[in-house]
């Protein structure tokens, strides 16, 4: 793979850069146009997504940092991105162009103070894994081999300037309206901070493998402090492959179904145990070992659940209050989704689209086992979403919907169910963790 030999770091290079991509955009709609002409609107419009996919990955990969992070966040949206979109954005999980060697060992004396051959046995300056924030290295020491995970240059720094340069296009995507609509960017902007915090993640990462040591079949790295900085960590070399990886040929259903129960026991108890979950659920993130071990790494983003989030959330995972039509309003209020200034179409449209989306969405918590292999149950996800995405009615009234805490559980839940549907993981025991 090609890499890359230097990131534009500053405000200007880099709005520069999301500029030119623009343009470029502008000449695939015009393209858009003129195939419209010849071929049918689904064609045009394949084609057009596929080129504003393509150009717009090309010029995120570049940059790298938190413009590439919420690519990555947005091919996990599935039931609402173009097909295009998803398959490009996806490789931000794990596949971008990495720094060169030299600009490895630039970037390593930059933030240890010392060359790697100084601290190492012994340092593959060529990546072995590159994603959005940072890139992994092999390395051995204490007679261990191990991975190095070094953070992209000017990253940290350009987190804010990033951000404003996308919150336009995620307003218009999203729907977004209102003068409080900053609450969102804000958490969005506090986790990217987080993520680039190689001392918070090292601390996380230790306390969430050791909280969750007991769950069978979940593995973890052990974590090197002094091998590691603000900037960068170092960790056990995890021998196994990406889980999307895994799924693409696996045909042994016991392996999946213990891979999946261990996956949804690792969140299960994070959520309800710790009332902290790591809320980057996507196939980079996650290994099978030969044994068929799941193995669990890079918590960055770890979300905290507030009480006065949590308990409304789940108890609208229960049939009976869902199906209550005070008690059901009640929460939408206290979790923000309904809001005292909405009109009286706004207020019934959004009491009847959620009571639709969470009476299909808590499913999982109904029952006692659940089979997440069910192309049913997915399938009335996505249209679902599919429907609300292009829904005219929708777009006329204010997306500003919800607590900022919804931005990443959601994230979190989403993420979680395409993993096990990706698995095919089927007769998993919902209320496992309770027994950990």
């Amino acid at each position: 793979m090609k890499t890359i030999d230097n990131i534009p770091v500053s405000k200007i290079h880099r709005a520069s850069k999301l500029v030119s991509t623009g343009a470029r955009v502008g000449v695939n709609y015009l393209k858009y146009y003129g195939d419209k002409l010849t071929k049918t609107e689904v064609e045009a419009r394949s084609r057009l997504n596929e080129n504003n996919a393509g150009d717009i990955y090309d010029s995120l990969k570049q940059l790298k940092g938190s413009a590439l992070k919420v690519a990555q966040m947005l091919s996990m949206e599935k039931s609402i991105m173009p097909q295009a979109y998803v398959e490009k954005f996806s490789l931000a999980q794990f596949s971008v162009p990495p720094l060169s060697p030299p600009l490895v060992i630039k970037t390593f004396k930059n933030y240890f103070g010392k060359l790697p051959n100084e601290l190492f046995d012994s340092f593959n300056t060529t990546s072995v894994n590159a994603a959005s924030i940072g890139q992994v290295h092999e390395a051995a020491k204490y007679g261990k081999k191990l991975a190095v995970k070094i953070q992209y240059p000017g990253v940290a720094e350009s987190i804010a300037s990033d951000l404003a340069l996308v919150k336009p296009i995620a307003i218009k995507m999203f729907n977004i309206k209102g003068k409080d609509s900053d609450k969102y960017f804000k958490e969005v902007e506090g986790k990217l901070i987080e993520e680039t915090n190689y001392v918070l993640e090292m601390e996380q990462s230790k306390e969430i493998a050791d909280a969750c040591s007991y769950i069978p079949n979940l593995l973890f790295p052990q974590y090197y402090e002094e091998l590691s900085s603000d900037r960068i960590i170092t960790m056990d070399f995890m021998q196994g492959e990406h889980l999307s990886e895994f799924t693409a040929y696996n045909t042994d259903q016991e392996k999946a179904n213990q891979l999946g129960q261990a996956l949804w026991d690792f969140y299960m108890f994070q959520i309800h145990k710790l009332r902290k979950v790591h809320a980057d659920p996507h196939p980079g993130n996650f290994l099978v070992s030969k044994e068929g071990k799941l193995i669990a790494l890079d918590f960055g983003c770890m979300k905290i659940i507030p009480n006065d989030f949590y308990v409304p959330y789940f108890e609208l995972a229960k049939p009976e209050n869902i199906n209550d039509q005070k008690f059901f309003v009640s929460k939408l209020y206290e979790l923000e989704i309904l809001r005292e200034d909405d009109s009286p179409e706004e207020a019934e449209f959004f009491t009847e689209m959620f009571h639709e989306l969470l009476s299909l969405f808590t499913q999982p918590f109904q029952v006692e086992t659940f089979d997440f292999s069910n192309n049913e149950f997915f399938g009335k996800i996505t249209e679902l979403g599919q429907r609300y995405s292009k829904s005219t009615e929708l777009r006329k009234m204010n997306g500003n919907r919800g607590s900022k805490h919804f931005i990443y559980i959601n994230r979190t839940f989403f993420g979680l169910y395409n993993l096990m549907f990706d698995l095919k993981a089927d007769n998993i025991k919902i209320n496992n963790f309770n027994g950990f």
